[in-house]
C-alpha cells in the first residue's frame, strides 16, 4: 500500500508484472475509486463545459462521453479528464485524483448562476474492469448490453444488484469499463466482480501495473508527462483541441502555437541497449541537450525499454536517434510512434505493434 493524493492505494495485490500480463491477456480489477466526480447541471451547464474544456462538448448527446482537457488562459494542462452528458442539461466531468480540490475551484471560478456544480467524489467510487475478457466477465452480473455500449459511452444498468452507471472507457490500452456506483455500495460490486474475474483466472491490480499499462498504450499520465506549463499541443494530444468550436480558455495562445508549430512535444522512444528511463533523465541529440524524460519502464508486453519525452521540435520525427542519460551513460534511444502497444483485432492472435 501507498499513499497516492491522499488516498491509501494498493502498489500491487502479489505481483505487479503477473497483474500486468492478466490485463493484457485475461482481465484485471482496479479500484479507482480515488478519481474525482463533478457534476454539473443546469441551462448554462454545456456553455461552462464549452468555456472550461478543449473539445466539443456540443458533439456529444445523451449518454456520450469525450476525452477532454482543463486549460489555463496560458494554453497549460490544469487536467485531463472525461466528460459525459448525462442529459441535456447535465454532465460528468471524472478527473484526477490529485486535481480534484483545485479543478472544482476553477470549475466555481468560472460557473454563473445557471450552473449547479456538485462535487460528488466523496460518494462515487469507481471500479475498472479492463481487458479482452472484461466483457465476459461483466455480462455475467448485469443485463445491459455491452455489446452495443460503443466506446466512451455510458449507461444505468444494474451491475450485481447495486445501481449503477457503466461505461466503456479506461486508462489501460485495453478494452474494458468504468463502473461508478455509491461509493458505500462499492464492495457489493467488487467481490462479485472479482469472484467472476477469477474464474477467468483474472487478477485485481494495483498502481504499479496500471502505470506499465498507461505507458504501454502511449496514455500522457498529468503531473508527470504534462501539466501547467504544458499545452495540449506539446503533450502530443492535439487531436483533442477543437479550434472551430467557441471560444474557450486558453484557445488564443493554442491557435497560435497551432499555426506555429510547437516548439517541444511529447514523443516516445524505444531504448536500443537494457537501461530504465526514469522521469527527469536527460535527452541528447548530437551532443546537445534536447529534452527530459517525463515517464519511462522496461514493457512486460514488448520486453523492451520505452519511455516518453518532451523534446526539442527538431528531435520529434519518428526514428530520430537520441540518447537517454542513465546513471551518468548516454545509451543509444530511437523516438518511434505512440503507442508502443495496440491491442489485436478481435479473432487474430495476440500481438503487438
Amino acid at each position: 500500500m501507498v499513499d497516492f493524493a491522499g488516498w491509501e492505494m494498493p502498489l500491487s495485490y502479489g505481483s505487479a508484472l503477473e497483474e500486468h500480463h492478466a490485463v493484457r491477456r485475461r482481465c484485471g480489477l482496479f479500484d479507482v475509486s480515488h478519481m474525482g466526480e463533478i457534476e454539473l447541471r443546469g441551462p448554462a451547464a454545456q456553455g461552462l463545459c464549452q468555456e472550461l474544456t478543449v473539445n466539443d462538448v456540443s458533439r456529444l448527446g445523451d449518454g456520450d462521453g469525450q476525452y477532454t482537457v482543463l486549460c489555463n488562459e496560458r494554453g497549460g494542462v490544469l487536467d485531463d479528464l472525461v466528460l459525459f452528458r448525462l442529459g441535456p442539461q447535465r454532465f460528468l466531468l471524472v478527473v484526477n485524483a490529485a486535481n480534484t480540490a483545485a479543478d472544482l475551484a476553477w470549475i466555481e471560478a468560472h460557473a454563473s448562476a445557471g450552473v449547479v456544480v456538485d462535487d460528488r467524489s466523496a460518494d462515487v467510487g469507481l471500479l475498472a474492469l479492463q481487458g479482452p475478457e472484461s466483457e465476459r466477465v461483466l455480462r455475467t452480473l448485469t443485463a445491459l448490453d455491452l455489446t452495443s455500449l460503443r466506446p466512451f459511452t455510458i449507461r444505468d444498468a444494474t451491475v450485481a444488484g447495486v445501481q449503477c452507471q457503466v461505461s466503456r472507457t479506461g486508462y489501460t490500452g485495453e478494452d474494458g469499463f468504468e463502473i461508478l456506483m455509491p461509493s458505500a455500495e462499492a464492495r457489493q460490486v467488487w467481490d462479485p466482480l472479482l469472484a467472476a474475474l477469477r474464474r477467468c483466472e483474472g487478477l485485481p491490480a494495483g498502481l504499479g501495473a496500471r502505470d506499465t499499462l498507461r505507458l504501454e498504450a502511449g496514455l500522457p499520465l498529468c503531473g508527470t508527462d504534462m501539466d501547467a506549463d504544458t499545452t495540449p499541443l506539446e503533450a502530443g494530444i492535439a487531436w483533442v483541441v477543437k479550434l472551430r468550436k467557441p471560444r474557450f480558455i486558453g484557445r488564443e495562445v493554442l491557435e497560435r502555437q497551432a499555426a506555429a508549430g510547437p516548439e517541444r512535444r511529447l514523443v516516445g522512444f524505444r531504448l536500443d541497449e537494457p537501461g530504465v528511463p526514469r522521469h527527469g533523465q536527460t535527452v541528447w541529440q548530437d551532443g546537445a541537450r534536447v529534452g527530459t524524460v517525463t515517464s519511462g519502464t522496461k514493457s512486460p508486453t514488448l520486453g523492451t525499454f520505452i519511455g516518453m519525452a518532451s523534446v526539442a521540435a527538431p528531435a520529434t520525427r519518428t526514428g530520430t536517434a537520441v540518447a537517454v542519460e542513465i546513471r551518468d551513460r548516454r545509451l543509444p534511444a530511437h523516438v518511434v510512434d505512440r503507442p508502443f502497444y495496440r491491442r489485436p483485432v478481435p479473432g487474430a492472435p495476440h500481438a503487438t505493434a
